[in-house]
């Protein structure tokens, strides 16, 4: 009988399956008592500092004025209202940031695969110069070597409705009437259209190899529809134009040079690292494809539209999306030269007023962490989609 329990012991042990079950339990039982100690340590340091812990903070009054904001914020709301103010910061700076980084890094992306000589070494001394500068360095050379240089408002460099001065880029700020809701409608109505018609012409194509220029037409689509819902609502919309003081620029809408110089900065340099791997995806596809392109007449445009780019694909995502990743976190740095993001707001000023570390820090993780996770979901959802698929 002993042989026999013994026996089935040693069948169980050598089972892979049933090692690696015991191994995880293992492991979860000492992942979960290392947390058990850590924060019963904590606690019990707390208590003896007498430091109190929990997020009821955030509903007392911050006192303190965050310059920057896109929603109504006063020195006499909370300390949750100032939260939100820098997380909707943090998120418009990464989100702009990744469309201006993008743009930038293909077009100096194909630039060094040009046949110019002129224009293929001023893209390559881009990318070598600004990806081997410390992003932070970018930053302070933005801020305080060309923005800070400016002239006084007084003074303001003018380019048609636009004010360049110490203070930031002054621009008219759009006006919305009524009847801008008929607008909005129009809008969104010719962006389903246009997805229809980009999805009736890939099933076109499939279908009987014939081509539809949907991207164009797509375009035109929007911009007709929305202009006639303008036409029809009676152009809803003033302009209120920044106006020249004798020592100021009133009215119109403001980008502070803090926004401006992280913007720049976050774009041009994750952009040189993006031309890099827009490079590296064009270069991997075979040259045999162009040249067969090439000879049934197809225009250089069209192969690199049509042929390269959707191979090429491929390779330029998996570390895109690692290069959105870095520009989202490295948004923090704008905290060096004050830009109201969540870094400064929450783990500088309220951390500061407030004592709670742990709880200031937890919120910048969080907030960080679901970003990345955001972005990292959808890019992979479009990876996906992207993948060619054998028929």
């Amino acid at each position: 009988m002993s042989d026999k329990t013994t026996s089935s012991n040693k069948s169980l042990l050598n089972d892979a399956g049933t090692r690696a079950l015991i191994f995880q339990i293992v492991l979860l039982a000492v992942v979960v008592f290392v947390g058990y100690y850590l924060f019963s340590n904590l606690q019990a340091n707390l208590a003896d500092q007498g430091i109190s812990t929990g997020f009821a903070f955030l509903n007392q009054p911050a006192g303190f004025p965050v310059l920057i904001h896109l929603i109504e914020y006063t020195e006499a709301d909370t300390y949750g209202r100032a939260f939100f103010v820098a997380l909707i910061n943090t998120v418009v700076i990464s989100l702009m940031g990744i469309v201006l980084a993008t743009i930038i890094g293909v077009v100096m992306g194909l630039a060094r695969l040009s046949n110019n000589w002129l224009v293929a070494r001023l893209a390559t001394v881009y990318v070598e110069t600004l990806r081997n500068i410390p992003l932070l360095l970018q930053m302070f050379f933005w801020y305080f070597a060309v923005l800070a240089t400016l002239p006084i408002p007084k003074n303001s460099i003018i380019f048609g409705g636009f004010f360049l001065n110490k203070r930031g880029i002054y621009s008219p700020n759009p006006i919305t009437q009524d009847g801008f809701g008929v607008v909005v409608a129009g809008f969104v109505l010719s962006i389903i259209a246009s997805i229809a018609l980009i999805v009736w012409a890939k099933k076109r194509q499939t279908r009987t190899g014939l081509w539809f220029p949907a991207y164009w037409a797509s375009l035109g689509l929007i911009i007709v529809i929305t202009f006639l819902a303008l036409a029809a609502s009676g152009f809803p919309i003033e302009f209120d134009l920044p106006q020249k003081s004798r020592f100021n620029v009133t009215g119109g809408m403001v980008l502070p040079p803090e926004f401006v110089a992280v913007l720049i900065a976050l774009s041009t340099y994750t952009g040189a690292f993006i031309a890099e791997i827009v490079r590296a995806g064009i270069l991997s596809v075979n040259w045999g494809q162009t040249e067969a392109a090439r000879s049934l007449g197809l225009r250089d445009s069209l192969t690199q539209r049509l042929i390269v780019l959707p191979q090429a694909l491929r390779v330029i995502i998996p570390p895109l999306t690692s290069q959105f990743l870095n520009l989202a976190k490295n948004s923090s740095l704008g905290a060096a030269i004050a830009y109201p993001e969540l870094v400064a707001v929450v783990m500088g000023t309220t951390l500061n007023q407030t004592g709670q570390a742990i709880e200031s820090i937890g919120l910048c993780m969080l907030v960080y962490g679901t970003l990345s996770l955001t972005i990292s979901m959808f890019m992979n959802w479009y990876n996906k989609k992207m993948s060619l698929t054998e028929r």
